[in-house]
């Protein structure tokens, strides 16, 4: 598949500087293009590379003003990366326009189950009874699909997902190798012999439209009730949200979070790699987290935490002076305690 520099100013609004016939058929990084490659320049930190890069084509924000000449055909649009995006949509449909529509063998369907128009189950797929598929699925090898799951449009399902009964699983959802969705949660009640006993784990795991998850997220199903996954959610890999939890639309989190029982996110929330979120608490919309924190109560207004435990960002960055700052204030301290100590014995 090959696309000039025309038709992608064309589809991307912008315009061509340079060889419009200028032609491509990949994607590469800025400093490792290639001729025949499509790369892009957003942050300014990799300027440099636009400059000797071989990339037959560079998307480019309309203000980006060279330093000196550029061998590259470069497209100009507002947000490059925004571009860079929706171009790489547009090639992963084309993509997958082309993959094999079938149900593999040995896999299997349960009877009254009907696979939606053009679709593809692998070989190895478990689909069980009850279960409800929309059109257009993609559902690899080694997946596993509960009783009366029901399941939208345009879903992909890498191999080994494992989604138990009775979850919702919306449209346009991705879930990468190895997510589980719907195991129990973590519920036990102490008893007088202190020993535990399971709480049955009744509810089930609701997942919005336009929601991805990374590979081998879990997310447990509820006591009562739903554990929720609004739209346009992210998790990366290995993230855990226990049971009766909601997370509120695009609200984004990076590797390894987790979030205790209950807890609710609000929107367009952003946070970083291996942060914890204790149980029974409420985070305001649009809350921004730094990347290992502990959030161990409620945010009820929106603000920049992190730490351990999570405190306003600059308080954070006050106290990490601070504590670089302690060996010398040591010192001193040690100095003035010898300096009390010798006034004492004049005395």
């Amino acid at each position: 598949m090959e696309f000039t520099a025309k038709m992608i100013a064309d589809v991307l609004h912008g315009t061509v500087e340079g060889n419009e016939n200028a032609a491509v058929s990949n994607f590469a990084k800025i400093e490792e293009g290639m001729p025949g490659t499509l790369t892009f320049l957003s942050n300014m930190k990799y300027a440099e590379y636009i400059y000797t890069t071989k990339a037959s084509i560079v998307l480019v924000n309309s203000d980006f003003v060279p330093e000196k000449p550029i061998s590259a055909t470069l497209v100009r649009v507002p947000n490059a990366y925004e571009a860079l995006a929706t171009l790489m949509q547009i090639y992963n449909q084309a993509t997958q326009a082309q993959q094999k529509i079938e149900i593999e063998q040995p896999s299997y369907v349960a009877e009254g189950v009907k696979v939606g128009p053009n679709s593809y189950v692998g070989a190895f797929a478990y689909i069980s009874k009850g279960v409800t598929l929309g059109e257009n699925l993609r559902c690899y090898p080694q997946v596993y699909i509960g009783d009366n799951v029901k399941i939208g449009n345009n879903v992909t399902l890498y191999p080994g997902v494992k989604i138990y009964k009775d979850c919702v699983i919306g449209n346009n959802v991705i879930l990468h190798a190895g997510c589980v969705i719907g195991s129990d949660g973590f519920g036990f009640a102490p008893t007088a012999t202190g020993e535990y006993e399971k709480i049955p784990q009744i509810g089930n795991v609701v997942i919005e439209d336009n929601v991805e998850l990374g590979a081998n997220t879990c997310i447990d199903r509820s006591t009562m009730g739903s554990t929720t996954i609004r739209k346009g959610v992210k998790l990366d890999n290995l993230c855990h949200v226990a049971h009766n939890c909601e997370i509120g639309e695009n609200t984004v989190m990076a590797a390894q979070g987790g979030l205790a029982g209950s807890t609710i996110l609000g929107k367009n929330m952003m946070i970083g790699g291996q942060c914890g979120f204790a149980g029974h608490m409420t985070i305001a919309d649009g809350t921004m987290v730094g990347a290992r924190s502990a959030i161990l109560s409620s945010i009820k207004k929106a603000d920049q935490v992190m730490g351990y435990p999570a405190e306003p960002k600059m308080t954070f960055f006050k106290g990490q002076v601070m504590l670089r700052k302690m060996p010398e204030i040591a010192k001193q301290v040690d100095a003035l305690q010898k300096e009390i100590e010798a006034l004492k014995e004049r005395l």
